[in-house]
């Protein structure tokens, strides 16, 4: 209750404080929701033109930074394969905020599912972002796994199947 306090009481005394948080949390919901929906412009839009990702918790291997638009066209790719997806993204703090640069870190819940079968993953984002005209884009993510249920490898390899089928 008191950091609830602490944190309204700072928005009113600092109304481009409470506009920044809003601002910088604007491109992490459009990422989660947009990648559900297919909305790929969406997804887009939410990432700076470069952007780093780190899924080394969940695949092994090494952070990869490349452009947005080879990002949105592997998961375009590959995320419509499932019948469903939802990326509940909550608890979002902005943890810094140093003129154009911002991180922030956010808990998640990813479900996917083909039929009755699920594959759900629980963790947490931390992001990395930076202001660009006027916009704040994500250009660092990073993806810690804490938990999962569900057949992974076999959801992957059929969503993999009928994305390839699709196309």
């Amino acid at each position: 209750m008191k950091a609830l306090m602490t944190a309204a009481a700072i928005a009113l005394a600092c109304p481009a404080l409470a506009d920044d948080r809003a601002a910088i949390l604007d491109p992490i919901t459009a990422i989660a929701a947009g990648a559900d929906r297919h909305d790929w412009d969406r997804v887009r839009d939410a990432f700076a033109d470069e952007v780093t990702l780190d899924y080394t918790s969940l695949w092994g291997g090494e952070p990869a930074t490349q452009a947005a638009d080879n990002v949105i066209a592997q998961w375009s790719g590959f995320l419509p394969g499932f019948e469903a997806t939802h990326h509940m993204v909550t608890n979002h703090t902005v943890t810094s905020l140093d003129g154009n640069a911002a991180t922030a870190e956010a808990d998640f819940t990813a479900t996917h599912r083909i039929g009755d079968d699920l594959w759900i993953l629980g963790g947490r984002y931390d992001y990395d972002l930076v202001r660009t005209e006027g916009d704040w884009k994500v250009e660092g993510l990073t993806m810690t796994a804490l938990w999962e249920t569900g057949d992974r490898g076999g959801l992957i390899e059929r969503a993999n199947e009928r994305a390839t089928q699709s196309n």
